[in-house]
Protein backbone atom coordinates (compact mmCIF):
# COMPACT_ATOMS: atom_id res chain seq x y z
CA UNK A 1 0.00 0.00 0.00
CA UNK A 2 1.41 3.60 -0.70
CA UNK A 3 1.07 5.94 1.98
CA UNK A 4 -0.57 9.01 0.62
CA UNK A 5 -2.87 11.80 1.74
CA UNK A 6 -6.03 12.67 0.41
CA UNK A 7 -6.62 15.62 -1.69
CA UNK A 8 -7.45 19.06 -0.06
CA UNK A 9 -6.40 18.21 3.28
CA UNK A 10 -3.70 19.86 4.79
CA UNK A 11 -0.93 18.12 6.80
CA UNK A 12 2.31 20.23 8.78
CA UNK A 13 6.01 19.07 9.20
CA UNK A 14 6.30 20.20 13.28
CA UNK A 15 7.60 23.46 12.23
CA UNK A 16 5.20 24.54 10.18
CA UNK A 17 2.70 23.15 12.56
CA UNK A 18 4.67 25.12 15.70
CA UNK A 19 3.50 28.36 13.59
CA UNK A 20 -0.03 27.31 12.49
CA UNK A 21 -0.84 26.33 16.33
CA UNK A 22 0.59 30.16 17.06
CA UNK A 23 -1.50 31.83 14.72
CA UNK A 24 -4.42 29.68 16.10
CA UNK A 25 -3.68 30.66 19.45
CA UNK A 26 -3.41 34.54 19.20
CA UNK A 27 -6.54 34.51 17.11
CA UNK A 28 -9.12 32.44 19.60
CA UNK A 29 -6.66 35.06 22.55
CA UNK A 30 -7.43 37.90 20.50
CA UNK A 31 -11.26 37.00 20.84
CA UNK A 32 -11.40 36.15 24.98
CA UNK A 33 -9.85 39.36 25.22
CA UNK A 34 -12.64 41.10 23.52
CA UNK A 35 -15.19 39.54 25.75
CA UNK A 36 -16.08 36.18 23.03
CA UNK A 37 -16.72 33.22 25.09
CA UNK A 38 -15.73 29.77 23.41
CA UNK A 39 -18.19 27.92 21.44
CA UNK A 40 -17.80 24.28 19.90
CA UNK A 41 -20.19 22.88 17.82
CA UNK A 42 -20.53 18.78 16.26
CA UNK A 43 -18.79 18.21 12.82
CA UNK A 44 -21.83 16.07 12.33
CA UNK A 45 -24.85 17.13 12.62
CA UNK A 46 -28.29 15.71 11.34
CA UNK A 47 -28.70 16.61 7.48
CA UNK A 48 -31.82 18.41 7.80
CA UNK A 49 -30.22 20.98 9.67
CA UNK A 50 -27.05 21.80 7.40
CA UNK A 51 -29.15 21.54 4.43
CA UNK A 52 -32.15 23.88 5.79
CA UNK A 53 -29.96 27.32 5.30
CA UNK A 54 -28.14 26.13 2.18
CA UNK A 55 -28.62 25.79 -1.59
CA UNK A 56 -27.25 25.85 -4.81
CA UNK A 57 -23.69 24.98 -5.33
CA UNK A 58 -23.47 24.82 -1.29
CA UNK A 59 -25.76 22.08 -0.98
CA UNK A 60 -24.10 19.93 -3.96
CA UNK A 61 -20.73 20.54 -1.41
CA UNK A 62 -21.56 18.91 1.68
CA UNK A 63 -20.56 15.68 2.62
CA UNK A 64 -23.71 14.08 3.47
CA UNK A 65 -24.28 10.13 4.37
CA UNK A 66 -26.64 7.92 5.99
CA UNK A 67 -26.45 6.08 9.44
CA UNK A 68 -28.50 3.06 9.98
CA UNK A 69 -31.89 5.50 9.45
CA UNK A 70 -30.26 8.53 9.69
CA UNK A 71 -29.66 10.86 7.45
CA UNK A 72 -25.90 13.08 8.34
CA UNK A 73 -23.89 15.35 7.31
CA UNK A 74 -20.47 17.46 8.07
CA UNK A 75 -20.35 21.07 8.67
CA UNK A 76 -19.52 23.06 5.63
CA UNK A 77 -18.94 26.42 7.91
CA UNK A 78 -19.77 27.55 11.59
CA UNK A 79 -22.70 29.41 11.33
CA UNK A 80 -25.42 27.37 10.27
CA UNK A 81 -24.60 25.25 13.25
CA UNK A 82 -24.52 28.46 15.08
CA UNK A 83 -28.07 29.12 13.93
CA UNK A 84 -29.03 26.13 15.50
CA UNK A 85 -27.53 26.34 18.71
CA UNK A 86 -29.49 29.98 19.35
CA UNK A 87 -32.69 28.56 18.58
CA UNK A 88 -31.84 25.32 20.76
CA UNK A 89 -30.37 27.45 23.88
CA UNK A 90 -31.59 30.92 23.50
CA UNK A 91 -33.99 30.66 26.77
CA UNK A 92 -30.38 29.43 28.19
CA UNK A 93 -28.47 32.21 27.05
CA UNK A 94 -27.72 35.97 27.91
CA UNK A 95 -27.86 38.52 25.32
CA UNK A 96 -26.08 40.38 23.34
CA UNK A 97 -24.33 36.57 22.89
CA UNK A 98 -20.78 37.11 21.96
CA UNK A 99 -19.21 33.48 20.83
CA UNK A 100 -16.20 32.39 18.83
CA UNK A 101 -15.21 29.14 16.97
CA UNK A 102 -12.42 28.30 15.88
CA UNK A 103 -12.89 24.72 14.01
CA UNK A 104 -12.59 22.33 11.00
CA UNK A 105 -15.38 22.93 8.33
CA UNK A 106 -15.69 20.55 5.00
CA UNK A 107 -16.80 20.87 1.78
CA UNK A 108 -16.47 18.76 -1.07
CA UNK A 109 -14.46 21.30 -3.63
CA UNK A 110 -12.66 20.25 -6.34
CA UNK A 111 -9.03 20.35 -5.00
CA UNK A 112 -6.95 23.37 -6.43
CA UNK A 113 -4.74 26.07 -4.70
CA UNK A 114 -6.23 27.67 -1.99
CA UNK A 115 -9.45 25.52 -1.81
CA UNK A 116 -9.44 22.75 0.56
CA UNK A 117 -11.89 19.76 1.67
CA UNK A 118 -11.08 20.45 5.24
CA UNK A 119 -9.97 23.83 6.48
CA UNK A 120 -10.00 25.68 9.71
CA UNK A 121 -12.32 28.41 9.97
CA UNK A 122 -12.04 30.98 13.10
CA UNK A 123 -15.36 32.96 13.59
CA UNK A 124 -16.64 35.69 16.03
CA UNK A 125 -20.53 36.46 16.00
CA UNK A 126 -22.62 39.13 18.45
CA UNK A 127 -26.11 38.11 18.90
CA UNK A 128 -28.81 40.33 20.33
CA UNK A 129 -32.70 39.52 20.60
CA UNK A 130 -34.61 42.19 18.30
CA UNK A 131 -31.87 44.38 17.50
CA UNK A 132 -28.37 44.72 18.23
CA UNK A 133 -26.49 48.13 18.61
CA UNK A 134 -24.15 49.26 15.64
CA UNK A 135 -21.50 49.87 17.70
CA UNK A 136 -20.83 46.38 17.72
CA UNK A 137 -19.92 45.85 14.21
CA UNK A 138 -16.97 48.99 14.82
CA UNK A 139 -15.70 46.42 17.44
CA UNK A 140 -15.63 43.40 14.78
CA UNK A 141 -13.44 46.00 12.68
CA UNK A 142 -11.12 46.63 16.02
CA UNK A 143 -10.84 42.70 16.36
CA UNK A 144 -9.88 41.90 12.91
CA UNK A 145 -6.88 44.92 13.40
CA UNK A 146 -5.53 43.48 16.40
CA UNK A 147 -5.16 40.16 15.61
CA UNK A 148 -3.61 40.80 12.11
CA UNK A 149 -1.24 43.65 13.95
CA UNK A 150 -0.55 41.30 16.53
CA UNK A 151 0.54 38.36 14.09
CA UNK A 152 2.76 40.96 11.99
CA UNK A 153 0.96 40.06 8.87
CA UNK A 154 1.78 42.06 6.15
CA UNK A 155 0.24 45.37 5.79
CA UNK A 156 -3.46 45.37 5.15
CA UNK A 157 -6.84 46.95 5.03
CA UNK A 158 -9.76 46.32 6.07
CA UNK A 159 -12.59 47.45 3.05
CA UNK A 160 -16.39 48.67 4.68
CA UNK A 161 -19.89 48.89 3.12
CA UNK A 162 -23.14 48.89 4.25
CA UNK A 163 -25.56 46.92 2.05
CA UNK A 164 -28.38 50.04 2.94
CA UNK A 165 -26.50 52.38 0.94
CA UNK A 166 -26.49 50.48 -2.32
CA UNK A 167 -29.91 49.15 -2.06
CA UNK A 168 -31.21 52.59 -1.24
CA UNK A 169 -29.64 54.22 -4.01
CA UNK A 170 -31.19 51.35 -6.26
CA UNK A 171 -34.54 53.02 -4.73
CA UNK A 172 -33.39 56.41 -5.68
CA UNK A 173 -32.41 55.47 -9.26
CA UNK A 174 -36.33 53.61 -9.41
CA UNK A 175 -34.67 50.11 -9.96
CA UNK A 176 -34.99 48.53 -6.81
CA UNK A 177 -36.98 45.74 -8.02
CA UNK A 178 -33.62 44.47 -9.53
CA UNK A 179 -31.15 44.96 -6.16
CA UNK A 180 -30.72 41.49 -5.27
CA UNK A 181 -29.10 40.53 -8.72
CA UNK A 182 -27.33 44.26 -9.26
CA UNK A 183 -25.78 43.03 -5.30
CA UNK A 184 -24.36 39.90 -6.91
CA UNK A 185 -23.16 41.38 -9.93
CA UNK A 186 -21.33 44.39 -7.94
CA UNK A 187 -19.68 41.99 -5.81
CA UNK A 188 -17.97 40.77 -8.51
CA UNK A 189 -17.31 44.00 -9.96
CA UNK A 190 -13.12 44.27 -9.54
CA UNK A 191 -13.03 40.12 -11.12
CA UNK A 192 -14.53 42.08 -14.29
CA UNK A 193 -13.60 44.90 -16.53
CA UNK A 194 -15.95 47.94 -16.54
CA UNK A 195 -17.26 47.27 -19.99
CA UNK A 196 -18.51 44.02 -18.83
CA UNK A 197 -19.93 45.30 -15.35
CA UNK A 198 -22.36 47.50 -17.76
CA UNK A 199 -22.92 45.08 -20.70
CA UNK A 200 -24.18 42.32 -17.45
CA UNK A 201 -26.23 45.79 -16.50
CA UNK A 202 -27.75 45.36 -19.68
CA UNK A 203 -29.01 41.99 -19.31
CA UNK A 204 -30.65 43.05 -16.36
CA UNK A 205 -32.84 45.25 -18.63
CA UNK A 206 -31.71 48.50 -16.97
CA UNK A 207 -31.00 51.86 -18.45
CA UNK A 208 -28.20 52.81 -19.28
CA UNK A 209 -28.45 55.99 -18.33
CA UNK A 210 -28.52 54.26 -14.85
CA UNK A 211 -26.26 52.01 -15.20
CA UNK A 212 -24.01 55.06 -15.53
CA UNK A 213 -24.67 56.68 -12.57
CA UNK A 214 -24.67 53.31 -10.74
CA UNK A 215 -20.71 52.68 -11.92
CA UNK A 216 -20.42 56.47 -10.76
CA UNK A 217 -21.49 55.62 -7.12
CA UNK A 218 -19.22 52.48 -6.77
CA UNK A 219 -16.82 54.15 -7.93
CA UNK A 220 -16.72 56.72 -5.45
CA UNK A 221 -13.37 56.81 -3.53
CA UNK A 222 -11.03 58.67 -1.21
CA UNK A 223 -10.76 59.20 2.02
CA UNK A 224 -13.38 58.03 4.44
CA UNK A 225 -14.46 61.35 5.65
CA UNK A 226 -14.12 62.37 1.90
CA UNK A 227 -16.28 59.51 0.72
CA UNK A 228 -18.79 60.56 3.31
CA UNK A 229 -18.82 64.32 2.13
CA UNK A 230 -19.89 62.93 -1.57
CA UNK A 231 -22.38 60.29 -0.45
CA UNK A 232 -24.08 63.17 1.52
CA UNK A 233 -23.87 65.66 -1.62
CA UNK A 234 -25.74 62.83 -3.63
CA UNK A 235 -29.12 64.28 -1.66
CA UNK A 236 -30.37 60.87 -1.70
CA UNK A 237 -33.38 60.77 0.68
CA UNK A 238 -34.60 57.17 0.48
CA UNK A 239 -34.96 55.56 4.03
CA UNK A 240 -32.50 52.96 3.13
CA UNK A 241 -29.72 54.81 2.38
CA UNK A 242 -30.02 57.43 5.11
CA UNK A 243 -29.51 54.64 7.55
CA UNK A 244 -27.10 52.70 5.87
CA UNK A 245 -25.25 56.23 5.85
CA UNK A 246 -25.70 57.36 9.31
CA UNK A 247 -24.76 53.60 10.40
CA UNK A 248 -21.27 53.85 8.53
CA UNK A 249 -20.39 57.04 9.78
CA UNK A 250 -20.97 55.24 13.42
CA UNK A 251 -19.14 52.47 12.11
CA UNK A 252 -15.94 54.61 11.24
CA UNK A 253 -16.18 56.95 14.13
CA UNK A 254 -16.33 54.24 16.78
CA UNK A 255 -13.38 52.38 15.07
CA UNK A 256 -11.00 55.17 15.59
CA UNK A 257 -12.01 55.55 18.92
CA UNK A 258 -10.98 52.01 19.64
CA UNK A 259 -8.02 52.89 18.09
CA UNK A 260 -7.70 51.50 14.83
CA UNK A 261 -5.58 53.81 12.33
CA UNK A 262 -7.49 55.36 9.52
CA UNK A 263 -4.62 53.35 6.82
CA UNK A 264 -6.31 50.53 7.78
CA UNK A 265 -9.81 50.92 7.02
CA UNK A 266 -11.53 52.10 4.25
CA UNK A 267 -14.77 52.47 2.79
CA UNK A 268 -15.18 50.77 -0.67
CA UNK A 269 -18.64 50.60 -2.31
CA UNK A 270 -17.99 47.73 -4.59
CA UNK A 271 -17.50 45.72 -1.49
CA UNK A 272 -21.27 44.06 -0.77
CA UNK A 273 -20.66 40.24 0.19
CA UNK A 274 -22.72 38.32 -3.05
CA UNK A 275 -24.90 36.55 -0.12
CA UNK A 276 -28.52 37.24 0.17
CA UNK A 277 -27.71 37.14 4.17
CA UNK A 278 -26.08 40.51 4.69
CA UNK A 279 -28.15 43.12 5.03
CA UNK A 280 -26.09 46.14 6.17
CA UNK A 281 -22.48 46.45 7.21
CA UNK A 282 -19.83 44.14 5.35
CA UNK A 283 -16.09 43.49 5.43
CA UNK A 284 -13.34 42.51 3.30
CA UNK A 285 -9.72 42.45 4.26
CA UNK A 286 -6.88 42.17 1.70
CA UNK A 287 -3.14 42.28 1.99
CA UNK A 288 -1.95 45.61 0.14
CA UNK A 289 0.82 43.82 -1.57
CA UNK A 290 -1.08 40.50 -2.36
CA UNK A 291 -4.19 41.16 -3.73
CA UNK A 292 -4.16 37.81 -5.10
CA UNK A 293 -4.93 36.40 -2.24
CA UNK A 294 -8.05 37.61 -2.38
CA UNK A 295 -10.28 38.81 0.97
CA UNK A 296 -8.86 37.09 4.11
CA UNK A 297 -11.06 38.36 6.56
CA UNK A 298 -14.99 38.64 5.52
CA UNK A 299 -17.84 39.18 7.30
CA UNK A 300 -20.75 41.71 7.81
CA UNK A 301 -24.42 42.70 9.66
CA UNK A 302 -27.63 39.98 9.37
CA UNK A 303 -30.92 40.58 10.36
CA UNK A 304 -32.08 37.42 11.60
CA UNK A 305 -29.71 34.77 12.14
CA UNK A 306 -32.38 31.44 13.18
CA UNK A 307 -35.40 32.34 10.98
CA UNK A 308 -35.18 28.74 9.49
CA UNK A 309 -35.74 27.32 13.00
CA UNK A 310 -38.01 29.98 14.81
CA UNK A 311 -40.15 32.97 14.56
CA UNK A 312 -38.04 34.77 16.79
CA UNK A 313 -35.74 37.42 15.65
CA UNK A 314 -32.04 37.41 16.40
CA UNK A 315 -30.06 39.89 14.32
CA UNK A 316 -26.06 39.98 14.57
CA UNK A 317 -22.53 40.47 13.32
CA UNK A 318 -19.71 38.49 12.32
CA UNK A 319 -16.94 37.50 10.79
CA UNK A 320 -14.54 34.53 9.33
CA UNK A 321 -11.10 33.64 9.24
CA UNK A 322 -9.99 30.77 7.09
CA UNK A 323 -6.80 29.93 8.94
CA UNK A 324 -5.94 26.76 6.98
CA UNK A 325 -6.32 28.69 3.47
CA UNK A 326 -4.38 31.94 5.30
CA UNK A 327 -1.64 29.88 6.34
CA UNK A 328 -1.01 28.38 3.14
CA UNK A 329 -0.97 31.72 1.27
CA UNK A 330 1.64 33.04 3.84
CA UNK A 331 3.45 30.28 3.53
CA UNK A 332 3.82 29.55 -0.06
CA UNK A 333 5.29 33.50 -0.31
CA UNK A 334 7.73 33.05 2.29
CA UNK A 335 5.82 35.26 4.83
CA UNK A 336 6.12 33.07 7.94
CA UNK A 337 9.02 32.47 10.39
CA UNK A 338 9.37 28.49 10.32
CA UNK A 339 12.23 27.41 12.06
CA UNK A 340 11.91 25.81 15.08
CA UNK A 341 11.18 21.47 15.11
CA UNK A 342 10.37 22.06 18.82
CA UNK A 343 8.19 24.04 21.57
CA UNK A 344 11.08 23.48 23.64
CA UNK A 345 13.37 26.10 25.11
CA UNK A 346 15.99 24.36 26.32
CA UNK A 347 17.13 20.87 25.75
CA UNK A 348 19.29 19.35 28.48
CA UNK A 349 21.67 16.78 26.97
CA UNK A 350 24.63 14.37 29.63
CA UNK A 351 28.07 13.85 29.58
CA UNK A 352 27.57 10.23 30.57
CA UNK A 353 24.43 8.22 31.35
CA UNK A 354 24.95 8.24 34.61
CA UNK A 355 23.85 12.03 34.38
CA UNK A 356 20.58 10.91 33.04
CA UNK A 357 18.95 11.06 36.56
CA UNK A 358 20.32 14.52 37.33
CA UNK A 359 18.78 15.71 33.72
CA UNK A 360 15.42 14.36 34.80
CA UNK A 361 14.93 16.14 37.97
CA UNK A 362 16.05 19.25 36.50
CA UNK A 363 13.60 18.81 33.91
CA UNK A 364 11.09 18.39 36.51
CA UNK A 365 11.84 21.76 38.44
CA UNK A 366 11.93 23.43 35.24
CA UNK A 367 8.31 22.26 33.88
CA UNK A 368 6.96 23.46 36.96
CA UNK A 369 8.30 26.69 36.47
CA UNK A 370 6.17 26.63 33.13
CA UNK A 371 9.17 26.21 31.13
CA UNK A 372 9.36 23.44 27.86
CA UNK A 373 12.05 21.80 27.91
CA UNK A 374 13.41 18.25 26.59
CA UNK A 375 15.72 15.27 27.67
CA UNK A 376 17.72 13.80 24.93
CA UNK A 377 18.23 10.29 26.56
CA UNK A 378 20.09 8.74 23.37
CA UNK A 379 24.04 8.24 24.50
CA UNK A 380 26.28 8.92 21.55
CA UNK A 381 29.21 11.14 20.85
CA UNK A 382 28.52 14.77 22.03
CA UNK A 383 29.07 15.89 18.41
CA UNK A 384 25.90 14.15 17.28
CA UNK A 385 23.84 15.76 19.80
CA UNK A 386 24.83 19.48 19.44
CA UNK A 387 23.74 18.45 15.40
CA UNK A 388 20.65 17.47 17.07
CA UNK A 389 20.03 20.73 19.07
CA UNK A 390 20.75 22.88 16.19
CA UNK A 391 18.67 20.63 13.66
CA UNK A 392 15.78 21.32 15.92
CA UNK A 393 16.44 24.57 16.47
CA UNK A 394 16.02 24.83 20.09
CA UNK A 395 17.29 28.06 21.18
CA UNK A 396 18.96 27.00 24.31
CA UNK A 397 20.94 23.86 25.38
CA UNK A 398 21.73 22.69 28.97
CA UNK A 399 25.09 20.66 29.42
CA UNK A 400 24.75 18.35 32.79
CA UNK A 401 28.78 16.41 33.59
CA UNK A 402 30.33 15.38 36.87
CA UNK A 403 31.32 18.89 37.18
CA UNK A 404 27.77 20.35 37.27
CA UNK A 405 26.05 17.32 39.05
CA UNK A 406 28.24 18.00 42.01
CA UNK A 407 28.01 22.07 41.60
CA UNK A 408 24.26 21.87 41.16
CA UNK A 409 25.25 24.28 38.71
CA UNK A 410 24.89 23.61 35.31
CA UNK A 411 26.31 25.06 31.80
CA UNK A 412 22.89 27.01 29.61
CA UNK A 413 24.40 27.41 26.18
CA UNK A 414 22.53 30.02 23.98
CA UNK A 415 22.36 28.34 20.66
CA UNK A 416 22.40 31.92 18.49
CA UNK A 417 25.33 33.72 19.88
CA UNK A 418 27.48 30.56 21.19
CA UNK A 419 27.98 32.00 24.92
CA UNK A 420 27.91 29.51 27.61
CA UNK A 421 27.11 30.23 31.18
CA UNK A 422 26.95 28.14 34.81
CA UNK A 423 23.55 28.78 36.45
CA UNK A 424 22.01 27.42 39.50
CA UNK A 425 18.63 26.34 39.15
CA UNK A 426 16.75 29.18 40.39
CA UNK A 427 18.84 30.89 38.14
CA UNK A 428 17.84 28.91 35.13
CA UNK A 429 14.55 29.08 35.75
CA UNK A 430 14.98 33.52 35.81
CA UNK A 431 17.13 32.88 32.44
CA UNK A 432 14.40 31.02 30.40
CA UNK A 433 11.28 32.38 31.89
Amino acid sequence: MTARTLQGFMELLPQEQLVFNHMKSVIAHTYEKFGFAPLDTPVLELAEVLLSKSGGETEKQIYEFTRGDTNLAMRFDLTVPLAKYVALYNNDLTFPFKRYQIGKVYRGERPQKGRFREFYQCDIDIIDRDELNIVYDAEVLAVIYTIFSELKLPAFKIYINNRKLLSGYLEHLEIADKTVDVLRLVDKIKKIPEEAFLEELKKLGLPEEKNSQLLKFIKINGLNNEVIKQLENLNVEKENFVTGLGELKIVIETAQKLGMPEENIQIDLSITRGLDYYTGTVYETFFDEYPQFGSVCSGGRYDNLSSVFMDKKFPGVGISIGLTRLFDQLRANNLLPIKALTPNKALIITQGEEFISEAVKLAGNLRKSDIAVDVMYRQCKFKKKMEYANKIGVPYLIIIGEEEANSKKYALKDMSSGEQMSLTVDDLIEKLK
